[in-house]
């Protein structure tokens, strides 16, 4: 690869730079990025597990007005739950903002296309300080190669178009993460951005985010650095206590107005699993955080001389292992629980890649190209199978998988998908390998797949997954008078979307409240359709879930 040199008035040679359009290229890569973010937030309904919860709290928060002092009183916009989670399990930040999303855009998108849109702001948030982190640690320039770093990640992607409170979780925990970054140089702004960073971070996870970002401080406090910098100490134990008011206050107003949610989230909050899951998060980690583990890995070892007097790797050690050990003991054994551990290791990997060994770099280049390549690949093929039905194999399995027998032509998306697959190939034949070069192409190859993807098989994703059309025709079916709806098998992921798509609250699940109610909702187990629950109940409405597990539901009245 041929370089040329710059130099500076005083004949002193800079970084190298490669004889390719470096400019050029980063700005096609910050439009694939803007591509990453926006692909995937509009244009498919919620789906289960997460996204069903986050919209019917959004929808139970329209429902009540925001101007209302009963929808305040009554616990409905301090303690939000939804109507197939009745337990309170995380503070009203995120779906707040969701909820002012959804009533500025659903005149021109539907509600969960508008309140979904509140993950690109989220996700914004915390992309500005992720690479604010980066260069604030290492040195200009850095900072864009660790959001290359942090957008190639295999395990954010589907994460950061979920609407769902862990990317507001997410964006608290990177500003505070900038905050000690910055505290050494500028601690009055690192001072708010500590507090903003906390109190977000609260107000949309709970407890254990707050714990991450106060124990990690606590820590840093021991370091002699910081102990003898009176304004950063000082800062840090400042940002804290300006966020305390507002944890506060929000939990004295939910005990004032929803005192038993109160109590059960409280208690919930401080329930640790022993033995925890941090085998399961080491297993989890080794894909979910790729490529960023390797690099940081590697960094760790080449300077592994200063690693323990460095504040750039204090901090991002201390951060990694204060989070990684608290969200083992206090998280279920869920890929979402391990997004905050992936900010310290982008950041530590930005920074290190520079001093790979050439041979590894290319090797981790060809892989990126190599798998990326090969998802574009069966993205074409899938689509291509089920428009045409060939290759068959192919074309029976995703039929089955997404109860479709064939999808339609879509102009607009098809153009997207040729569009950014000639860019890949485009980017893979003038392929400049170099250490940066292994990051950027990496983060331009998942754009370009996760972009793919959700153009050509969106119909199939969403066929497989979508209640929509099921619960909406039910809700045409509805008698036009009755009491109430009692239910029988139905998870709380599907109540939440009956709430939302068909206006229902069911009543609750015991055998003993069907009596007072005059239709009765079933989710048929396999071998028991057409079982009624008496002789005084009449089927008048019957659907199922076209995907592969062909679930089955009845609606009865008593007669």
């Amino acid at each position: 690869m041929q370089f040329y040199i710059d130099h500076d008035w005083q004949e002193n040679m800079a970084t190298p730079r490669a004889k390719v359009g470096e400019r050029a290229k980063t700005h096609l890569l910050i439009f694939l990025c803007a591509i990453w973010l926006c692909v995937g937030l509009i244009g498919h309904s919620p789906w289960k597990p997460f996204e069903s919860q986050s919209i019917s709290i959004i929808q139970s928060l329209i429902e009540h007005p925001f101007l209302s002092a009963n929808s305040w009183t009554q616990g409905a916009w301090i303690a939000a739950v939804s109507a197939g989670h009745p337990a309170l399990e995380t503070p009203p930040l995120f779906y707040w903002v969701a909820t002012g999303f959804a009533y500025a855009l659903s005149p021109i998108l539907p509600t969960h296309d508008a309140a979904r849109l509140s993950v690109g702001f989220w996700m914004l948030l915390t992309l500005i300080m992720t690479g604010l982190s980066g260069r604030e640690l290492w040195n200009l320039g850095v900072g864009r190669q660790t959001n290359f770093v942090f957008i190639g990640c295999l395990g954010l992607v589907v994460s950061a178009h979920t609407m769902m409170p862990a990317v507001a979780t997410l964006s608290g925990i990177t500003m505070a993460f900038y905050a000690l970054a910055l505290v050494m140089r500028k601690p009055m702004r690192a001072m708010w951005l500590l507090s903003g960073g906390l109190l977000i971070a609260f107000l949309s996870g709970g407890v254990m985010p707050m714990l991450i970002i106060v124990l990690s401080v606590i820590s840093l406090l021991l370091l002699p650095a910081i102990r003898q910098h009176p304004p950063t100490y000082q800062a840090m134990l400042a940002g804290i206590m300006l966020a305390m008011p507002g944890i506060l206050l929000w939990s004295w107003c939910c005990q004032q107005w929803a005192p038993a949610l109160w109590q059960g989230w409280w208690q919930a909050q401080w329930q640790f699993q022993l033995p925890g899951n941090h085998a399961y998060f080491v297993r989890t980690l080794a894909w979910y955080a790729w490529p960023a583990l390797p690099f940081a890995m590697w960094g760790v070892w080449r300077f592994r001389q200063s690693v323990l007097h460095t504040y750039r790797f204090q901090l991002a050690l201390i951060f990694f292992s204060v989070a990684f050990v608290l969200i083992g003991f206090s998280s279920d054994r869920s890929e979402v629980a391990a997004l905050p551990l992936l900010v310290p290791l982008t950041v530590l990997a930005a920074g290190s890649i520079e001093t790979l060994k050439r041979g590894a770099a290319g090797a981790l280049n060809w892989f990126g190209l190599i798998l990326f390549g090969i998802l574009i690949a069966m993205a074409w093929l899938g689509w291509w199978a089920m428009l045409n039905g060939s290759p068959v194999k192919l074309y029976q399995r995703l039929s089955y998988l997404s109860g479709l027998q064939t999808i339609p032509f879509n102009l607009l998306y098809g153009a997207i998908a040729v569009a950014v697959t000639l860019i890949w190939l485009s980017i893979v034949l003038r392929a400049k390998h170099s250490n940066r070069s292994s990051a950027t192409n990496w983060a331009i190859g998942m754009t370009c797949a996760w972009t793919v993807f959700m153009s050509l098989w969106l119909p199939m994703i969403e066929a497989a997954r979508t209640y929509q059309p099921l619960f909406e025709d039910l809700r045409q079916h509805l008698p036009a008078h009755y009491n109430c709806i009692h239910a029988q098998n139905i998870g709380a992921s599907q109540e939440d979307l009956l709430h939302y798509h068909a206006g229902i609250r069911l009543k609750d699940h015991e055998p003993s409240k069907a009596t007072q109610c005059d239709l009765f909702l079933i989710e048929d187990q396999p071998g028991k359709r057409h079982v009624l629950p008496g002789e005084d109940w009449q089927v008048i409405w019957e659907g199922e879930q076209t995907r592969q597990n062909r679930e089955s539901f009845r609606l009865l009245q008593r007669h």
